[in-house]
């Protein structure tokens, strides 16, 4: 199949890669020349704008970081909107029910059809095509889509409207961002107390605190202190704050939600908005005046 994508950066590589070896033809589109590079480098064609990308192909795919991205390379000036071949904007971002509805208006008239289809896995899941793909849209056109998208991982078709599988994402990501909140004052705690953080992790990963940031991010990127698991503080916040927007539009209550938020903004100021989310642990740390560090084994 014949697929343009737009937004090169850490997942968007990933996805574009394999859909080249996959066997699919490709034709690629980023702001970063060097992006763009590595992609030809493995076969894909290059475009020299989204519109460039619009113009050659039926299903455009979009990887970006925020909403003003999407909605400019959707709906802006040399945009999908203004291709002649385009007939699909698959959006993989995380861009939130309302921007998926305003840009499924925008396209409507050019006959081109908005599909939400967010995934869930971070990098790692990217690289090794084990997301969780969530799409949203005509049934027609993800049946078509599905072999495509099976590529980056597993497929959940969410429903048919625009914003069901941008919504479904956020609620995700909002548990991500929780886990990774309340697990981090867990740790803390027990640090302050003189608790070893390892013996910490099997304990809870062991028993009912098992979590995706316990058996995940905190073994890789918060022991170590790496801080390197792939995904910024500017992101998550990004994220979270989006999820409670759409629920205080739709009228529900968001009470740990709203902690939540304000301790990833305070990591967005205080650690910096390119900073891994990870380092929200570094909040708490610094509040109670301890590091959840892996202890170095003693000698015998």
């Amino acid at each position: 199949m014949e697929i343009g994508f737009v937004g090169l950066g850490t997942m968007g590589f990933h996805m574009a890669r394999r859909l080249i070896e996959a066997g699919h033809i490709i034709v690629v589109y980023d702001s970063r020349p060097e992006a763009v590079a590595r992609l030809t480098a493995l076969g894909a064609a290059a475009a020299t704008s989204p519109k460039d990308v619009a113009d050659r192909v039926e299903t455009v795919m979009v990887s970006l970081p925020s909403l003003e991205a999407v909605w400019a390379v959707a709906a802006g000036a040399h945009g999908v909107i203004e291709g002649k071949t385009v007939r699909r904007f698959v959006d993989l971002s995380t861009s939130g029910a309302r921007m998926a509805q305003k840009i499924a208006e925008a396209l409507k008239p050019k006959n081109i059809v908005q599909i939400d289809c967010p995934v869930s896995g971070g990098p790692g899941g990217a690289e090794r095509g084990t997301l969780a793909v969530m799409v949203s849209g005509p049934a027609a056109d993800i049946e078509l889509l599905k072999p495509v998208l099976g590529v980056f991982g597993k497929v959940f078709v969410i429903g048919d409207r625009p914003g069901m599988a941008q919504t479904m994402k956020l609620a995700n990501n909002l548990l991500s961002a929780t886990a990774m909140a309340a697990t981090s004052e867990a740790m803390v705690m027990g640090v302050k107390a003189g608790l070893d953080p390892s013996v910490m992790i099997e304990v809870i990963n062991a028993g009912s605190g098992l979590n995706t940031a316990s058996r995940d991010k905190f073994p890789r990127a918060v022991l170590p202190r790496s801080f390197d698991y792939g995904f910024t503080n500017a992101l998550m916040y990004k994220d979270v704050k989006l999820c409670l927007d759409e629920a205080e539009g739709m009228g529900v209550p968001m009470w740990v939600g709203s902690m939540v938020r304000q301790l990833f903004q305070l990591a967005n100021t205080q650690q910096g908005p390119d900073a891994d989310f990870t380092t929200v642990v570094k909040c708490v740390e610094q509040w109670a005046g301890v590091e959840v560090k892996a202890r170095t084994a003693k000698a015998p």
